[in-house]
């Protein structure tokens, strides 16, 4: 026979099963209260108009919150880190290693006679010059740029700008130039290379490797060279990847400075031509950082004596010639470099003489005579292209030095 075993009005007390005793093993104390998920609102909230008795609490267990909040932060300073490592990257060199030097090559340029002047007003009038650009316009940079090697379009712009910027403080800045304050051209400089920068100012020497007139423009401050504020620029910037992976950018450019001096004669004012080829090199690094390193600097200048300071220019004048014989270059004075050379400077008058129709040997302007008005000067012109330099050998102390 089936049916229940406890009579209708249910189990008695104490029987098992029956009333509370299945509840005796709860403890209701107020750790069990907080965890309850019905709460029953207070005499205040249902009078307050409650739509219902007990609110429905959904609470998480709170080691299980602290865990998600540990994990979130932790998720959010490993973006955070990731982040700052590939923008700032803060691991840097802690101290350069020294670079290599740039192999400096110094062409005095000598003039054949006393040295022309021009117009004040218009010292360009008559010579290439005239044509090329002022200033900075003057160093152009390509127009189509393209990815180089391992350099995207980006970093190749990057090396042309700073190039540019490099020719510019270090050739056309009033303060390079006339011998002052040289921080713009030292600060782009690669940190390996400010040792041998510092070294070419303070212990300049004709080696080839310490020569000051080779990393920029400068005018003996002695001199006391007055250089007018209009200098014209013409060249040309290249860029190709070198076999060690580094960007190398090629510059080739001609400046020319109008000069005068203290001694000149009132309104005396004469050209100063320097073509500058330059060779750069750049790695991701460099580029980053916006630093540029010289790898070799030919320079030709003139009018200049043969044995001119690799410290500074002091150019030969208006009206002036240069001083002492052509410096000779003796093949068994190994304490002497090679390539220490001079060339003669060509101005635009003497390249377009035939025999005959030219001035006697030796003659030229005075000092003093500058050009009469209505006619064009005979100024100096820019070396370009340039003459090949002719070496002069010594054969006695007596006899007259000719070019080979």
């Amino acid at each position: 026979m089936s049916g229940s075993e406890f009579p209708p009005e249910g189990p008695p007390e104490g029987a098992p099963g029956g009333g509370e005793d299945e509840y005796r093993s709860v403890v209701f104390d107020e750790s069990f209260v907080r965890a309850a998920r019905i709460q029953e609102f207070s005499a205040r909230e249902r009078l307050d108009g409650a739509a219902r008795a007990v609110r429905i609490r959904h609470v998480l267990p709170r080691g299980l919150v602290r865990q998600a909040a540990a994990l979130i932060l932790l998720i959010v300073l490993s973006f955070a880190f990731a982040i700052y490592m590939g923008v700032r990257h803060p691991y840097r060199a802690a101290a350069p290693g020294p670079g290599e030097r740039p192999r400096v090559t110094l062409i005095p340029l000598i003039p054949s006679g006393p040295v022309a002047a021009v117009q004040a007003a218009a010292p360009f009038a008559g010579v290439p010059a005239a044509s090329y650009d002022r200033g900075i316009a003057g160093l152009r940079l390509p127009r189509a740029v393209d990815r180089i090697g391992g350099f995207d379009e980006g970093e190749v712009r990057e090396a042309y700008a700073t190039a540019q910027e490099y020719l510019s403080d270090s050739g056309l800045d009033g303060q390079t130039i006339s011998g002052g304050d040289i921080r713009r051209v030292r600060d782009l400089l690669d940190p390996g290379q400010l040792d041998a920068f510092d070294a070419a100012l303070t212990s300049p020497s004709a080696d080839g490797l310490y020569g000051a007139t080779g990393w920029m423009v400068r005018f003996d401050p002695a001199a006391r060279i007055t250089v007018g504020g209009d200098i014209r620029v013409r060249g040309t910037l290249a860029a190709v990847e070198s076999g060690d992976s580094m960007l190398e950018v090629s510059a080739d450019h001609t400046f020319v400075y109008a000069l005068r001096g203290p001694g000149s004669v009132a309104g005396a004012v004469s050209l100063f031509t320097v073509r500058r080829q330059m060779t750069f090199r750049f790695d991701h690094r460099d580029l980053r950082d916006h630093h540029i390193e010289l790898v070799e600097a030919r320079v030709d200048a003139g009018p200049l004596p043969c044995a001119a300071p690799v410290d500074g220019f002091r150019p030969v004048l208006a009206g002036r010639t240069a001083q002492g014989p052509a410096a000779g270059a003796d093949p068994y004075d190994h304490a002497r470099p090679a390539d220490v050379l001079c060339a003669p400077l060509i101005t635009p008058a003497a390249a377009s003489l035939t025999p005959g129709n030219g001035p006697t040997p030796g003659s030229g302007p005075t000092v003093g005579n500058g050009p009469t008005p209505g006619t064009a000067p005979t100024p100096l012109s820019s070396p370009a292209p340039l003459p090949r330099p002719k070496l002069f050998l010594p054969t006695s102390p007596t006899q007259e030095l000719l070019p080979r």
